[in-house]
């Protein structure tokens, strides 16, 4: 299935029409299932044109940002929609965070708005300081149906995507409404859903994977299926109960599901797809995912936040390549570029450029930061009329004689030690091969002698054994690429996106 833009949402492509478009089509079709309530997309749609009234009275405004801080579920859904259809630009805020991180948000996006609950606010440890108007989701009531999304241009800002400040404070990207309608469209159309599926959704709607889950669902008219608790035993009971068919995580909690028996050794009989965004599946995973769930299509994919998503790999290529990221997805291109600017040749590791339509807006209120990182494309002339932006994602791959590419690591956490330069996955695929752990981060430590040394955290496996996995290392790995040190965690620090905690886990060194 693919979203055909001529005829949804072309004439005003506001992204609240996903919505819209689908409360028509598929009226009596369930858009929301949570644990103990269901949604139709009727009532969805219903729901969002009341946040868009609700908006509007409380002197909400065209491009005005509204901050969304709600607990992931059908009412966050309706208030982001709502939101969109306003003309207002959403800031989505997980409710994990804390005042700091929060006030910084509201702060620097200059929300005019924040909506929330009571119950939500309680639970901060202290009282937020902000000059946005606070507006309570529950004081909002339906105004109906009749509400039609106000106009909007395709390159404006549909919502701003906070990064998840794993070094420093957060940045503002800027989405547009062209890149939502365009990455529903494209992963809609890979992974062939269609409106009889139902779509996990265990992730934060703030970290883009989890709400292109939900916009994926409603552009398809599936049902997005909510799980909240972050107990893996409790997401497989609801994926089982629920007959999900889709199903995504991040490599960190696809690692956890691993260590399941529900999900090891009993095949889930509705699911026909899973997907890994948000990081690198090594593939002692790929291959422990495909023994689980054998029914199922795995399918990798790559994205960052500035330009949502970017490649993916196809099933039918895991048994060939199964370390690969893919290529790029329908409507994209990739380069991989030397530092001098030129093309890097097959098996050479460059930088990771990326054009295409999901490339997003740039960085709000950071146009130095913007320059940096959206630049004119590199191998056409500058300075013409129908000059093109792409993204320099920071991330070092290399690409194979057919094209598919493979992921080195980040610019920033290349480890340089003894002269060479070692990407940190590619020490974890040989830890997590060893079978002796259950999760592991690496990093580098300034070393005088090496430059950087090279440390360790993991968390070892029931039945696992540090000797066997430093005896492991000493046979599987060459010596510069042998971790100076391996330190034993009882669990690593994650993020609200579920991605490792890099910069929490770097304050633990030396730290037992």
């Amino acid at each position: 299935m693919s979203i055909d833009l001529t005829t949804r949402g072309a004439a005003t492509p506001n992204a609240a029409h996903l919505l819209w478009d689908s409360a028509e089509r598929h009226s009596d079709r369930l858009a929301i299932v949570e644990r103990d309530s269901t949604v139709r997309y009727t009532t969805l749609r219903d729901r969002a044109a009341a946040f868009a009234t609700g908006l509007w009275a409380a002197g909400v405004e065209a491009n005005d940002r509204v901050a969304l801080l709600l607990e992931r579920g059908w009412d966050a859904a309706a208030a982001f929609f709502g939101t969109l259809a306003a003309g207002a630009i959403a800031v989505v805020v997980s409710d994990t965070l804390r005042p700091r991180q929060i006030e910084h948000m509201l702060a620097h996006s200059g929300a005019r708005c924040l909506v929330t609950t009571a119950d939500l606010l309680a639970r901060q440890p202290h009282r937020l300081s902000t000059d946005a108007t606070i507006l309570d989701a529950g004081a909002i009531r339906s105004s109906g149906s009749s509400l039609v999304p106000v106009p909007r241009l395709g390159s404006d800002i549909a919502q701003i995507v906070y990064t998840s400040g794993s070094t420093g404070l957060p940045k503002g990207v800027m989405v547009s409404h062209a890149n939502l309608w365009a990455v529903t469209d494209a992963v809609i159309g890979y992974l062939e859903v269609t409106d009889v599926d139902r779509i996990a959704s265990l992730l934060p709607f703030s970290f883009v994977y989890g709400i292109g889950q939900l916009l994926c669902a409603v552009g398809a008219g599936a049902a997005l299926v909510v799980e909240r608790s972050p107990l893996p035993q409790q997401m497989i009971e609801t994926v089982r109960a629920q007959g999900v068919t889709v199903l995504g995580a991040v490599p960190s909690l696809w690692n956890r599901l691993l260590r399941l028996p529900a999900f090891v050794n009993a095949p889930l009989p509705a699911l026909r797809v899973m997907t890994n965004a948000g990081g690198h599946l090594p593939p002692h995973a790929v291959a422990s995912l495909r023994r689980a769930q054998p029914d199922a299509r795995l399918y990798l994919m790559y994205g960052l936040t500035e330009a949502v998503r970017c490649t993916y790999l196809p099933p039918e290529e895991l048994d060939r390549r199964p370390d690969s990221m893919g290529r790029a997805i329908p409507g994209g291109e990739t380069y991989v570029l030397q530092e001098d600017g030129t093309l890097a040749p097959p098996g050479e590791i460059g930088e990771l450029v990326y054009r295409g339509p999901t490339v997003t807006l740039g960085y709000w209120k950071d146009p130095e930061l913007t320059a940096r990182v959206f630049r004119p494309h590199p191998l056409r002339p500058t300075g013409t009329a129908d000059a093109e932006r792409v993204v320099y994602s920071g991330d070092l791959v290399r690409r194979d004689a057919e094209g598919f590419l493979y992921f080195v690591g980040r610019k920033d956490r290349i480890i340089k030690t003894m002269g060479y330069r070692v990407g940190p996955d590619e020490i974890l695929g040989v830890l997590y091969a060893s079978g002796e752990i259950a999760d592991a981060v690496v990093v580098g430590e300034p070393d005088e002698e090496r430059g950087e040394r090279i440390v360790a955290h993991v968390v070892i496996a029931g039945g696992g054994s540090l000797e066997r996995l430093q005896a492991h290392c000493g046979r599987e790995l060459p010596r510069y690429m042998q971790p100076a040190r391996i330190e034993v965690r009882d669990a690593l620090p994650l993020l609200p996106n579920g991605k490792h905690d890099l910069a929490a886990v770097r304050a633990l060194s030396g730290r037992v």
